[in-house]
């Protein structure tokens, strides 16, 4: 049979021992609520950042269709700008035209006269 007095060692050694594992209890629980907290917080942290990411991309989008938009209105305008340009080019082709048959009769009429004149130096030289 077991001594009294080593019984007694061995209960006091097996408290002090469940004190210690009390004691790793108390700071496992504690240390897990702080690690649900810390997931907790995370997942908010990554909802937010979700909500964050998804403003960022409509604003993205919003600014891209914005672009387009201006793009586009600039496209018309410079369209018609060189529509007119174009225009006024054709309106100058067709003075220029103008100006080479008005030339062109002045040449034939400058001719028809140094004709004349040739005639008439003629007569005068045989007169």
């Amino acid at each position: 049979m077991a001594e009294p007095g080593g019984i007694e060692q061995r209960l006091t050694s097996l408290e002090s021992r469940l004190e210690d594992v009390a004691t790793d209890v108390a700071a496992a629980r504690r240390d897990a609520a702080a690690a649900r907290y810390l997931a907790a917080a995370h997942d908010r942290d990554l909802a937010d950042l979700g909500i964050k990411l998804d403003a960022s991309r409509r604003a993205i989008n919003a600014l891209g269709q914005q672009t387009a938009a201006r793009f586009d209105r600039l496209e018309a305008a410079m369209g018609a700008g060189f529509a007119a340009v174009d225009a006024r080019f054709a309106a100058v082709d067709a003075r220029f035209a103008d100006v080479n048959a008005t030339l062109g009769r002045t040449v034939a009429g400058q001719e028809q006269i140094v004709r004349l004149l040739g005639h008439v130096i003629t007569r005068l030289n045989d007169a």
